[in-house]
Order: structure tokens, then C-alpha cells, then sequence
């Protein structure tokens, strides 16, 4: 470890920015600074690492378990969307979700979507399907609700996605289903309602 990294792993309290480009050993200097947090007594179910990738994921963990004794496990370290995941299966109740939910990749949702424009006779050339779910998602990552979204829709097709938009959360929820946004969205609204949860 170089001076700056060495700083940065023996930091164990209060905010830290690491802030470097790429090859700069991030990662090294992450993964260090987390076996020194366990070897200073912090539990690693304590301890949360986030990355953008399954691969970057996998590689923290390969690295961490090289660096601290390899039977400890490390229930928080991976992707956004798979930890959300993890809180969820841990959660689901106080997330209003079945137990057994499952969880709608792309293909389902446009299967979901293409069915849902022929119940509500919209049609496919007003309409495209993966304009209709990008405008889904966005609206969750804003987290604009269906009614919210009609209340603005002003041109023919918006009238058309908020329907969808609409019909599309009503069906998601009688299968006991989640979309990836939804993965999420749900940890966030948890979090922000739920203190016992959160702590």
C-alpha cells in the first residue's frame, strides 16, 4: 500500500472519499480497509460493500477472503440490486411482498407489457413496448406512481403509458412479482418508513 491508501485503510471512523481514477487500486484499498475494519472487531455482517457489477462484486469477495481468515462470510458484499435482494428475501413482510416473490427480468416484462397493450387495445404502432417500460422506469427511479404520471400525461402515447404504467404495477403485484427498479425502489421505501427495519 502506498502512504494515501495506507491512510485510507487505517481510517475506522467517520465518512472517507477515496477518490482516483481507474488502476489506481481502489479495490486494493477497499478490500484492505475492510479486513483491517474485521480485524479491529467490527462484525462483517456489519460491514456493507457495494459495486456496479457481478464481477466486480465477485472479485471483492475473492480478495476480502484472501485477506481475512476464509471461513468468515461476508452477507453484504455485491451489487446494488443483489443486496436489495437479499433485504428483501430477509424483509419481505414489512416490504408487502409474498415470501416466494419473484422477480421479472426484461423478457418478462415486455411479455407482461405486449399483453397488457392487448387487453387495453392499445396499439403497438402508437405505443412501442420498450419505450413504454423505459418511461416505466424511469418514472420508478424517480419514484413517480402511476397516478402521478397520468395526472401529467398531456399526448396520446403518455395517455397510452400511464394505462400501461398502471395496469402493469396491478399485475406485477396480483403475480407476487418485482421488477429489477422495483428491487430497488422497495429497500428505499423501506428504509425511509420502516426505523426498525433500517436499524
Amino acid at each position: 500500500l502506498n502512504p494515501e491508501q495506507k491512510n485510507a485503510v487505517e481510517t475506522l471512523s467517520g465518512p472517507l472519499l477515496i477518490l482516483a481514477g481507474a488502476g489506481s487500486g481502489k479495490t486494493k484499498t477497499l478490500t484492505h480497509r475492510i479486513a483491517n475494519l474485521v480485524a479491529h472487531g467490527i462484525p462483517p455482517h456489519q460491514i456493507l460493500a457495494v459495486t456496479f457489477t457481478n464481477k466486480a462484486a465477485s472479485e471483492m469477495k475473492e480478495r476480502i477472503t484472501k485477506l481475512v481468515d476464509g471461513h468468515v462470510r461476508f452477507p453484504y458484499i455485491g451489487t446494488f440490486h443483489s443486496i436489495c435482494v437479499r433485504i428483501l428475501r430477509i424483509e419481505y413482510e414489512a416490504a408487502g411482498l409474498d415470501k416466494n416473490f419473484v422477480i421479472y427480468d426484461t423478457d418478462d416484462q415486455q411479455t407482461l407489457i405486449k399483453r397488457l397493450m392487448k387487453q387495453l387495445d392499445i396499439d403497438p404502432k402508437s405505443v412501442k413496448p420498450k419505450v413504454a417500460l423505459s418511461v416505466i422506469s424511469k418514472c420508478k427511479t424517480e419514484n413517480t406512481s402511476p397516478a402521478e404520471y397520468a395526472a401529467t400525461a398531456y399526448y396520446p402515447h403518455q395517455k397510452h403509458i400511464a394505462k400501461l404504467y398502471e395496469a402493469y404495477e396491478a399485475a406485477k403485484t396480483a403475480s407476487g412479482a418485482v421488477d429489477f427498479d422495483d428491487l430497488l425502489l422497495l429497500v428505499d421505501r423501506l428504509f425511509t418508513t420502516n426505523p426498525t427495519v433500517l436499524q
